[in-house]
Parts: C-alpha cells; sequence; structure tokens
C-alpha cells in the first residue's frame, strides 16, 4: 500500500512556530514580517489540534528571534509555541507572552489620532493581556486587536 501522507521535510536549524489558530495564520506572518525574510519558510495550516481544534504551522530555516519580536505573535496567537531547532533537534521551547508594551505593528482605530496623520510611530499600553485590550499611548482609545482591522 502507498503512503499517502504528504511530510515536510525537517529543518535543520531554524524556529518552528507550533499552535497558531488556524484563521491567524497570515496575521503572524504579517506581524512577524515574513515576507521580507530570504530564508526557506514552510506554513500549513488546518491540521487537526485537540486544544485549538485547527492549527497553523510555520518552519522557519536558519531565522532565530529576539525575544520581544516573539512576544508579538502573541496579540493574535496566545497559545502559540515555539522550538527552537539545532541540528534537527529541538534544544529549546519557549511559550509566548503579552508584552507590557506595543509599538509600530498595530494602528489606532481612532480616526483623530495624531498617529493616522502625522508619521508617529504607534505606541500602545497592554490594559488586559487575557482579553488583549490595548490603549493607544497618544489618544487614550482603546483597540481590541483581533476583533478591528488595526494590523
Amino acid at each position: 500500500m502507498k503512503n499517502t501522507k504528504l511530510e515536510v521535510s525537517a529543518i535543520k536549524d531554524g524556529t518552528v512556530i507550533d499552535h497558531i489558530p488556524a484563521g491567524h495564520l497570515f496575521m503572524v506572518i504579517n506581524i512577524l514580517k515574513l515576507n521580507d525574510i530570504d530564508k526557506t519558510i514552510t506554513f500549513g495550516t488546518n491540521f487537526k489540534s485537540k486544544r485549538l481544534g485547527k492549527k497553523a504551522i510555520i518552519k522557519l530555516s536558519d531565522v532565530f528571534f529576539k525575544e520581544k519580536d516573539i512576544n508579538r505573535i502573541a496579540l493574535v496567537a496566545p497559545e502559540a509555541k515555539l522550538n527552537i531547532i539545532k541540528d534537527y533537534k529541538v534544544v529549546e521551547k519557549k511559550v509566548v507572552e503579552v508584552p507590557d508594551e506595543i509599538t509600530g505593528i498595530i494602528k489606532c482605530v481612532n480616526p483623530k489620532c495624531i498617529t493616522n496623520h502625522e508619521s508617529v510611530v504607534t505606541k500602545f499600553d497592554v490594559i488586559d493581556k487575557k482579553d488583549i485590550q490595548l490603549r493607544c499611548h497618544f489618544c487614550e482609545k482603546v483597540t481590541d486587536p483581533e476583533k478591528s482591522d488595526a494590523l
């Protein structure tokens, strides 16, 4: 009998981002600016997951993130897990955490906010880490990044 299962090859060195909610895959790609990375990237979505129902996964060859970059994905994938791979083995596992402050990746939902009219980098204070509520540093409007077009 033929093996009909398609396997994704292992990576020698790099990062695997697992447990991304299936519908949030492209948000994570956008937040991490993966379009700008000149390395091999493999991603898939709608894999079965006991915890999420369906999940997505991203494999990045020879790519390692700084802690502040990793935690940015917590805005849309708070249950994401990162596996750091060296010589085909998992050498470290990381869990994302919502940071206290978000800078430059979300736009303010207030159309009158200065960040929507001037060259000002957005800055938000995280006021609720569980339900992801952000307060704009400039106009104090509260934003929920998942329920708006803020990303």
